[in-house]
């Protein structure tokens, strides 16, 4: 009987020691303040697509400057390589080719930045959204397609000449190719990013 007794008590003193689990809630109260469960991943995915978005509106400003910079260089290069004899540029039809390309590459890029400059600083875009990206498509494309080309033109010959010579004339020539790929470089960039933009627009 005694023993009966003990074992009672340790039961009740065990159940005592023990207070039973209470059931947790499927759920965490809203308190304005918490971030848990992905919220803090959320916001961080927000602010990412912002800026994003930020640096997408403004990289056509920017590319299209760096265009026109580098156009205008070569156009300068080529359009002053003139040292008599042989070595004048409007005796090879690739460098004349190369001169034009490059000064419809700097006018192009020139007008096209100062339409996003206007842009950005608030003013009237003078071509609507839509039409503005397909511009910036099919005329970026375009004009890196035709810096290509006057390249492709003029490397070879450029290569022959120094190969067999190095001088003012050559280094001029070589000097204008490099700014004309830097150009060539910076439009197809923007040709990007305005296909990246084109294929985003929505026609709703």
């Amino acid at each position: 009987m005694a023993m009966v007794t003990t074992d009672a008590a340790g039961a009740a003193a065990t159940a005592i020691e023990k207070p039973a689990d209470t059931e947790k809630p499927d759920y965490v109260p809203y308190n304005g303040n918490s971030t848990a469960d992905g919220g803090g991943g959320v916001v961080d995915s927000v602010v990412a697509r912002w800026r994003r978005e930020d640096m997408l509106d403004k990289s056509p400003l920017a590319l299209h400057a760096a265009a026109a910079a580098f156009a205008f260089v070569a156009l300068v290069l080529v359009a002053s390589n003139q040292h008599g004899d042989w070595m004048q540029f409007d005796r090879y039809q690739e460098y004349k080719y190369l001169l034009a390309i490059a000064a419809l590459a700097f006018l192009y890029s020139l007008a096209q930045a100062a339409r996003h400059a206007l842009r950005m600083r608030g003013g009237v875009d003078p071509v609507s959204a839509p039409s503005g990206r397909l511009l910036d498509f099919v005329g970026d494309q375009a004009v890196a397609y035709l810096l290509m080309s006057a390249l492709s033109a003029a490397v070879p010959i450029t290569n022959r000449m120094r190969s067999a010579v190095v001088n003012n004339f050559t280094d001029a020539t070589a000097a204008a190719i490099s700014m004309a790929f830097f150009a060539f470089v910076a439009l197809a960039l923007s040709a990007v990013v305005s296909g990246y933009k084109l294929s985003k627009q929505t026609y709703m």
